[in-house]
């Protein structure tokens, strides 16, 4: 994982169970993300691995070991991560791909130590912005920035619209910033597209009843995460649940029909 990437909400799904036209399905058009309604959760877990240098397991129990020096250091996913001692209590966080800044994190640590604030910021491919305030409890660890985190989103002001689109007749294909997802709901697995999209990224969907599906998001054939997707009656809004691999907690996104 990419650490609590906005850009994961794409999914997909149909109505019902029968083969609908795209007039009369309800899903497609295009839904604005509710920052008001919708609460996001995270854990991480900083591991000191000798002087001046870190473990950072940001989800899913893969550990990038990182010198705080400042410089682009390799990271999963192709990406490079960087981390800058800036005081005593504070930290800056950047990751990158090809060159291309893909967040960035302040963190600030409390006077006590147990609590850490983190104003982290992600980038489209098209430069714009989506900033959440994250503030961390410690669950583990004693001092400093090392240690085992659990955290929910204080303030959400991300400005994103899910699009969803018809795909081949009986699917469908739900585009997100920088990232592509299209779906039928056969069981099988469809390659994601896009420039955030990780090699070998899959998914594949079900119906579960008339306003609600559950997807499968694999990673090189091991799962990743797992979506359910539901349509209130009136069809107006669109609540996404999604369940990621080694985290206690969903996040749930809520969308407005736009």
């Amino acid at each position: 994982m990419l650490k609590r990437a906005l850009w994961l909400l794409s999914a997909g799904g149909l109505f019902a169970a029968m083969v609908v036209g795209a007039a009369d399905n309800p899903f497609i058009g295009e839904w604005k993300l509710n920052p008001s309604k919708s609460k996001l959760t995270d854990e991480m877990k900083v591991e000191s691995a000798g002087a001046n240098k870190y473990a950072f397991d940001f989800g899913g129990g893969t550990a990038e070991t990182i010198v705080t020096d400042g410089t682009d250091q390799p990271g999963i996913a192709g990406t490079t991560l960087s981390v800058t001692v800036e005081g005593p209590d504070s930290w800056k966080v950047i990751r990158k791909k090809d060159g291309r800044i893909l967040l960035t994190g302040d963190w600030q640590l409390s006077k006590d130590g147990n609590t850490l604030h983190d104003d982290y910021t992600e980038f489209a491919p098209d430069g714009s912005a989506s900033n959440v305030k994250w503030v961390y409890t410690r669950t583990a660890g004693k001092a400093g920035f090392a240690g085992v985190w659990e955290g929910t989103s204080e303030q959400v002001n991300a400005v994103f619209v899910l699009e969803v689109r018809s795909y081949e007749g009986d699917g469908l294909s739900f585009i997100a910033p920088g990232r592509t997802k299209s779906v039928k709901f056969d069981g099988k697995d469809y390659p994601n597209q896009g420039p955030n999209v990780e090699k070998g990224s899959v998914s594949s969907g079900r119906r579960v009843n008339e306003r609600t599906l559950e997807l499968t998001n694999k990673v090189n054939g091991k799962t990743d995460a797992t979506e359910q997707i539901e349509l209130s009656p009136d069809h107006k809004i669109l609540t996404m649940t999604v369940h990621t691999v080694g985290k206690g907690k969903p996040d749930i996104f809520v969308f407005d029909r736009e």
